[in-house]
């Protein structure tokens, strides 16, 4: 851990068996778990707290000040979980007074050029591909996957088990278990190839089928959409999550796809 050509603030905690490579900078107030390795040239500076086993590639910023003109300097975090792998040029900021910290979940990848900002929210088994970015308070769920090169809008929030495609613009809520693509971007059906390779069986996801033909395929409303998903299929863990991620949007969720 001892590397004479990185700058390690002496209150820092490392744990053992961390690798640092030259050229890093650690600041103060920073928690590093076992077994992480930090590649050259990374900066890691106040509030974070980076879990077990992760790895850093060059050039990564993590915790940086938050880019919001209303941070007040005040104390906060990025949490960053066990076994995450963070590419070259990141950028993750901490968080501001709304949520006090950013969040990164365990097992997930972080590919080059991504950007977090400040008080975003990601779950466990996520994939942002290169150049992702996410601006304040984005909140991601469990085993979302977003493709390269797309921008969402702050406070938008994508569901678990999540396709987004590349290039997109996330102007709205995503739901779970969908797939989004198009511009403006669009419901194009269930992420049915994640869920099978994540062990969902073929009735499970033809029951979440049938809850999103419902939605987005009958010329109803949301709300008397859900009223009838509600009204005629059992409730289930799925159902119910559906029902409540829509509901409890407050952006809107996208739009089913249309030719005209």
């Amino acid at each position: 851990m001892n590397q004479p050509l990185a700058f390690i603030h002496p209150e820092a905690k490392i744990a053992q068996n961390v690798v640092i490579e030259p050229f890093c900078t650690i600041y103060k107030n920073v928690e590093i778990g076992e077994g992480t390795w930090i590649g050259s040239n990374v900066t890691i500076m106040e509030g974070a707290r980076i879990g077990k086993n992760c790895k850093i590639y060059p050039g990564a910023v993590i915790s940086s000040t938050p880019q919001d003109l209303k941070f007040g300097g005040e104390d906060t975090n990025a949490y960053i979980g066990n076994n995450t792998v963070i590419r070259e040029f990141v950028t993750i900021s901490r968080g501001t007074i709304d949520r006090h910290k950013t969040q990164i979940g365990k097992n997930c990848l972080l590919m080059a050029y991504v950007h977090i900002a400040h008080d975003c929210v990601i779950g466990n088994n996520c994939i942002l591909v290169n150049a992702v970015q996410l601006a304040g308070h984005v909140i991601i769920d469990d085993y979302a996957i977003v493709g390269g090169s797309t921008s969402v809008h702050q406070f938008a929030k994508i569901g678990v088990h999540v396709m987004v495609s590349g290039g997109s613009l996330v102007r709205k809520d995503v739901p779970p278990y969908t797939k989004a693509a198009r511009e403006p971007l669009c419901y194009v059906g269930i992420n049915s190839i994640g869920l099978r390779r994540r062990g969902f069986p073929n009735e499970k996801i033809r029951e979440i089928q049938e809850i999103y033909r419902n939605i987005y395929l009958k010329g109803l409303n949301n709300s008397k959409a859900l009223d009838m998903v509600e009204l005629e299929m059992p409730p289930t863990k799925e159902r119910d999550e559906i029902i409540k991620f829509i509901r409890s949007s407050d952006r809107g969720v996208m739009k089913g796809f249309t030719t005209h």
